[in-house]
């Protein structure tokens, strides 16, 4: 980030907390006992006896909170929350220290049975050797993992799942912006789009949408079909489709 000072990382990345929710990191370990990493959650060999999948219990969590009769439709907005959950860490980190910590997945821990937004935990804040990709952090290190994950457990079309990791990214950044000019600093909210507009432009991500801090996206992440869901603000369709078993997905 050309012009930008850089900010040592603080133990608790107490400069994320304004943001808000999503933007929040815990650090150190969880106080109530260990929580499975997030590599465990992307990790698609079976868990042993007595121990449920992460995903899976995420996904179980996701359906009875909204509703959702379809496991993939609990899936996809369980993928959507937790990849806002990441996009806003590091866009937050980028933009408030000039750098993100490692979030490598060994180093989160997350509580699948947590509410929203999700609850993740970093357990060691390590300054990076040098600058670290947003796209390498997030996209190669989390999100491409989890959508194979995911994809290995339910029936989720893979323009689906881009869609979801593109329309995360613009919402955090959306927020993050918001956040700067209502705190009077538009040098950050120039930051935050055009980090935005650089990670759309991403072959992982290229194609999904159009537009930065107003979005649209060109695949649905099915919310529709949850109990009075209706369409997103960035929705491909207008109004909700009329619901079908078998639909695409995206």
């Amino acid at each position: 980030m050309v012009g930008l000072l850089l900010v040592h990382l603080d133990t608790r990345l107490a400069a994320l907390a304004p943001l808000g929710g999503f933007f929040a990191l815990r650090t150190g370990e969880p106080p109530h006992g260990p929580l499975p990493t997030l590599a465990e959650a992307y990790d698609r060999t079976p868990p042993g006896p007595g121990r449920p999948h992460p995903l899976d219990a995420r996904v179980r969590r996701v359906a009875a909170g909204v509703g959702a009769a379809e496991p993939r439709v609990a899936a996809s907005v369980a993928h959507q929350a937790l990849a806002a959950r990441l996009w806003s860490v590091a866009l937050g980190c980028a933009v408030r220290y000039g750098r993100v910590p490692d979030l490598d997945p060994r180093l989160l821990r997350w509580d699948p049975a947590g509410g929203a937004p999700e609850d993740l935990w970093l357990t060691e804040v390590r300054e990076p050797a040098g600058p670290v990709p947003l796209a390498d952090a997030v996209l190669h290190g989390h999100l491409e993992p989890l959508a194979a994950a995911l994809r290995a457990r339910h029936r989720l079309a893979a323009g689906l799942l881009r869609g979801n990791a593109a329309s995360a990214l613009a919402g955090a950044a959306r927020q993050l912006a918001r956040w700067a000019r209502e705190n009077d600093e538009p040098d950050a909210a120039d930051r935050a789009r055009a980090l935005a507009a650089r990670l759309l432009a991403h072959p992982l991500l290229a194609g999904a949408g159009a537009g930065v801090l107003d979005f649209r996206r060109r695949s649905c992440c099915l919310y529709y079909r949850v109990p009075g869901g209706g369409v997103c603000g960035d929705c491909c369709f207008a109004r909700a489709p009329r619901s079908s078993a078998h639909g695409s997905s995206g």
